[in-house]
């Protein structure tokens, strides 16, 4: 299987531009699979709702879907990218996963980030999980890479590789993804993006450095901060299948649920 990203910077407000730009790096990428950065269709920077309604759309309905969705069947080619997804009354920070034969995963942002929370509305639990080329992609979108537990689900849930559509602005996230590979032992791509918005007085630059990473930890593929590419890899799903450790040990046998209890509790913090 040969799966990429494409690092670039979407233009704010701009959904039809940002869909052409997806397109063309799709139909020229040659991957099974392609992930795109979070929002990809909108831009990141909104504080006004009803600004941001303007630009998003529902999926897989809208225009964008129905675009970029055209071009997966046609080159045979999965594509994963960020969307303002507008369903009823509410705006989601959404992941999309198109496949060449019509099928739709899309997946609501879990955990808000800073301005996000004035603008998105929080979502329940939604479909994270599809399968692309006889691999089985996990979705999550920037943030969650914050929460272990996100990933660890994923890889429960029978995850090979975890599509990680990100807008990214502090330095951590790409050193720890290497961690959730590693932890759960599945294939990473943590698409994020390059440039920066500014709205008012608020100015974000973004950090880029979108990366692939294999089960064993290793960085497969790396861009830098600003350059706008795609990279492509070819990974093996039963790499990632095979949780052994040791002759000894089994990433996920070895489990001790019985121990785990506090991670699933509401408030529980202890303090010294």
């Amino acid at each position: 299987m040969i799966a990429g990203f494409y690092q670039f910077a979407p233009t704010r407000g701009r959904p039809e531009e940002n869909a052409a730009r997806m397109e063309q790096a799709l139909r020229s990428a040659g991957t099974d699979l392609l992930v795109c950065p979070e929002l990809a269709t909108t831009g990141y920077l909104y504080t006004n709702r009803e600004e941001l309604a303007d630009v998003a759309e529902a999926v897989p309905s809208g225009p964008t879907c129905a675009r970029l969705g055209r071009a997966a069947r046609e080159s045979d080619s999965a594509i994963v990218f960020g969307i303002a997804e507008r369903a009823g009354d509410g705006i989601y920070n959404s992941a999309v996963l198109l496949a060449p034969d019509g099928a739709a995963v899309c997946y609501r942002k879990a955990h808000l980030f800073d301005t996000e929370t004035l603008v998105f509305d929080r979502s329940g639990e939604s479909p994270r999980l599809g399968t692309i080329a006889g691999a089985r992609i996990g979705l999550m979108i920037c943030f969650d890479w914050r929460f272990p537990e996100m990933a660890r689900l994923l890889a429960l849930e029978g995850a090979d590789l975890i599509a990680h559509p990100s807008n990214l602005v502090h330095p951590y996230c790409q050193d720890a993804m290497i961690t959730r590979s590693l932890e759960n032992r599945v294939y990473s791509i943590t698409s994020s993006r390059t440039g920066s918005e500014r709205l008012g007085g608020l100015e974000i630059t973004f950090a880029g450095r979108s990366q692939i990473v294999s089960p064993r930890g290793e960085r497969l593929a790396q861009a830098d901060s600003s350059e706008e590419c795609v990279r492509t890899v070819e990974i093996d799903p039963a790499l990632a299948r095979d949780k052994r450790v040791t002759a000894r040990n089994d990433l996920f046998d070895d489990r001790r649920v019985d121990l785990y209890g506090p991670l699933t509790a509401t408030g529980v913090r202890k303090r010294a």
